[in-house]
C-alpha cells in the first residue's frame, strides 16, 4: 500500500490530488446549521495541510447523512466546508454539486495550495450503487477531475462505493496518515495485543456486535459488556430485565457464549433503572438481577464501574466500542464516563473504537490524549477487527 508520503515524495506541486475524506459530522439537533463535533474535519487536517504546503490543488469528497441518491439540502456539506476552512485558515472554495458544472469550473479555477470541498457524493446515486456500471460511470467522473488520488476515510473503507473502491482503480492512489494510523493500530490489538488483553463493548444491540464477540473472545483476557446489548446476556444467565431492550432472539446465542467464554465476559452487577427513556425520569440503581418490571436499564451503576474499572486497570492492552449508557441524558452519563476515565489511567495501550465512543469522549469532556489512540471508524474498526476484508483497503493494497 503506497502511502502519502510516497506521493509528495513524488512532488503534488501544481498537481490535482482528489482526497477522500470522512466528513460525516453531527449536526446540533436545535440548530442543524451548526457542527456539534467537528473531530471528524480535525482528523483529516494533517493530510490536507500537508498536501496544500506542498503545492497541490486540493479536491477534498465526503458524504454527510444519508440522502436518497439525490440533492437534499438537510445534508449539503456547506457548513462543512466553512468548519474546514475556519480550521485551515485559508477559505475553502465549495462546489454546489459533485460532477456537475459547479464543481468542473471549481476544479479549473482551482490555484496549487488551494482547497476545495464538493458538495455531497450521495446526492449522485452512483456513489453507493450496486450496480458496477453505474457505480464506475461516477467513479470516472470523480477521477477526471484529478492526477491523484488519496483515501483518508477510514470511517467508509468499508463500503464498496465509488469513491472508496472504483475511483482507486482509476488514479495513482494512496493511503492518507489517517487510515495508514488505524490500519496500524488495528492490526496491533488483532495481532499482536500485550496481555492482559481487555475488550470493553456497550452499544444497543447484541446482534450489531456478534461477529466481533466471535473474533476477539479467544484472544481477550477479559470482556466487558455494558450498553443495552447487556440486557440479552443478563436474560441469558436467567434474570429478569423489565423493560430494558431485549434482543430475544439472540438469548440462546448469549447463553452459549457465556459458556465459551468461562467466566471471561464480565456482565454489569447492577444498573440505572428508570421509569421512561427521558432524562427528567423516576430512577434508581438497582441489581442486575432484580430489574423491576415497569423499569428499563439505561446505564451501568456504580458497582459495575468498580467491577470494570478493576479489570481495565491490570490491563496493557484495551479496546472500547460503545458506550455503557445513555450518556446523552446526563442521569445516565455516569457508567460511560467512570468507564472512559479508568481507560485513561492504564499503563498499556487503549483504543477506542470510534462511533458513539469517540462522540461520548468528547460530550462528556474527557482528555482526548489520555487514550492512545480514538478511531474515526466505528463500523470499520469492528468489520476489520472480525476479520473481513474491507473493499477501500483492498482497493488501496492492488
Amino acid at each position: 500500500m503506497k502511502a502519502l508520503d510516497d506521493l509528495l515524495g513524488e512532488g503534488v506541486s501544481g498537481r490535482r490530488v482528489l482526497v477522500r475524506a470522512d466528513l460525516n459530522v453531527p449536526f446540533d439537533k436545535s440548530d442543524p446549521t451548526v457542527i456539534s463535533d467537528d473531530g471528524r474535519i480535525r482528523a483529516v487536517l494533517p493530510t490536507l495541510v500537508a498536501l496544500r504546503d506542498a503545492g497541490a490543488r486540493v479536491i477534498v469528497c465526503s458524504h454527510l447523512g444519508r440522502p436518497k441518491g439525490a440533492p437534499d439540502p438537510k445534508f449539503t456539506l456547506a457548513p462543512v466546508a466553512e468548519r474546514l476552512g475556519e480550521l485551515l485558515g485559508n477559505p475553502v472554495v465549495f462546489a454546489e454539486d459533485t460532477v456537475g458544472a459547479s464543481a468542473s469550473d471549481a476544479v479549473a479555477a482551482l490555484l496549487d495550495g488551494q482547497v476545495l470541498l464538493l458538495e455531497n457524493l450521495r446526492f449522485n446515486a452512483g456513489e453507493t450503487s450496486k450496480d458496477d456500471a453505474e457505480r464506475g460511470a461516477f467513479a470516472d467522473q470523480l477521477a477526471a477531475f484529478a492526477d491523484a488520488y488519496v483515501d483518508d476515510a477510514f470511517g467508509a473503507v468499508h463500503r464498496k462505493h465509488a469513491s472508496v473502491y472504483d475511483v482507486p482503480a482509476r488514479l495513482p492512489h494512496f493511503a492518507g496518515g489517517l487510515v495508514q494510523r488505524e490500519v496500524e493500530v488495528l492490526r496491533r490489538v488483532t495481532e499482536s495485543p500485550e496481555q492482559p488483553y481487555v475488550v470493553v463493548l456497550g452499544g444497543s444491540k447484541v446482534s450489531d456486535k456478534l461477529a466481533v464477540i466471535k473474533a476477539l473472545l479467544p484472544k481477550v483476557d477479559k470482556l466487558l459488556v455494558g450498553g443495552g446489548m447487556c440486557f440479552t446476556f443478563l436474560k441469558a444467565q436467567g434474570h429478569e430485565v423489565g423493560k430494558s431492550l431485549l434482543e430475544e432472539e439472540m438469548i440462546s446465542t448469549c447463553a452459549d457464549l457465556l459458556a465459551e467464554a468461562d467466566g471471561r465476559i464480565v456482565l454489569p452487577v447492577d444498573v440505572v433503572a428508570a421509569s421512561a427513556f427521558a432524562a427528567d425520569a423516576d430512577h434508581d440503581v438497582v441489581d442486575a438481577s432484580a430489574i423491576p418490571g415497569d423499569r428499563l436499564g439505561l446505564d451501568i451503576g456504580p458497582r459495575s464501574v468498580a467491577l470494570f474499572a478493576e479489570a481495565i486497570g491490570s490491563a496493557k492492552t484495551v479496546f472500547w466500542n460503545g458506550p455503557m449508557g445513555v450518556f446523552e441524558l446526563a442521569p445516565f452519563a455516569a457508567g460511560t464516563r467512570g468507564v472512559a476515565e479508568a481507560i485513561t489511567k492504564i499503563d498499556g495501550f487503549s483504543v477506542v473504537g470510534g462511533g458513539d465512543s469517540a462522540a461520548a469522549v468528547r460530550t462528556l469532556g474527557i482528555d482526548e490524549s489520555a487514550f492512545g489512540h480514538i478511531s474515526t471508524g466505528g463500523g470499520a474498526s469492528l468489520e476489520y477487527l472480525e476479520g473481513k476484508t474491507l473493499p477501500g483497503l483492498a482497493a488501496l493494497e492492488s
